[in-house]
């Protein structure tokens, strides 16, 4: 179940990356070269500067409370799995300890019927196993897709108004910059922009019920 872990923090990092862009086809040329002059240096308080952003996704992994909660009911439903497996094999064990008390009463035929009928509900405990742990992992894919929802949603409407060409992402095993100007980061703005945006869907969703 450790690989399993593993692999569910794995997709909930790459659910946010991908790379962000603007597509100027079929706009005139005039047009695509005056949204160019105007993107490739936008103005903050910073001064001019390359219509390039990038965000950090460890940094989003562990401070936008959405997937953070997601995160959490993954571990739990992970958890269970392991202890429905734990349990089981306890069972068997039990079952083995009691069969073995009656020490040489046992036939040769009673102890091959013990083993096949053991063996049996272990393959039955491991299948169960087997099949709780694709589901969870569907249910990661599908969070994936919900989180990358939320985010695309959000960094539209953000770059409205900041008109980045690109907006890159960066963090653990994912960092292929070698160099970053940290003035680029626009990590707290998505952190806090995307804790309203999702709290307030939360609560206009709870609203309703």
């Amino acid at each position: 179940m450790k690989n399993l872990s593993l692999v569910l923090n794995i997709v909930l990092l790459a659910a946010v990356g991908y790379l962000y862009y603007y597509d100027f086809s079929g706009k005139k040329a005039k047009d695509v070269a005056a949204k160019i002059n105007n993107t490739y240096m936008s103005t903050d308080s910073n001064g001019r500067r390359p219509a390039l952003a990038y965000v950090d996704l460890d940094s989003l992994n562990e401070n936008i409370t959405y997937i953070k909660e997601r995160r959490s009911e993954l571990d739990a439903e992970m958890k269970k799995i392991e202890k429905e497996q734990e349990d089981g094999y306890k069972g068997l064990q039990a079952q083995r300890d009691n069969f073995l008390r009656r020490g040489a009463a046992i036939t040769e035929a009673e102890a091959q019927s013990f083993q096949d009928k053991l063996l049996q509900q272990q393959q039955q405990i491991d299948s169960r196993k087997q099949q709780m742990s694709q589901d969870l992992n569907g249910k990661s894919f599908n969070i994936m897709e919900e989180i990358k929802k939320h985010l695309r949603n959000f960094l539209t409407e953000y770059n409205k108004e900041k008109n980045y060409m690109y907006i890159f992402t960066t963090g653990t095993g994912l960092d292929y910059m070698v160099y970053k100007d940290s003035t680029l980061n626009i990590t707290a703005d998505v952190i806090k922009g995307m804790n309203e945006k999702m709290e307030k869907e939360k609560t206009k969703s709870a609203s309703k019920q």
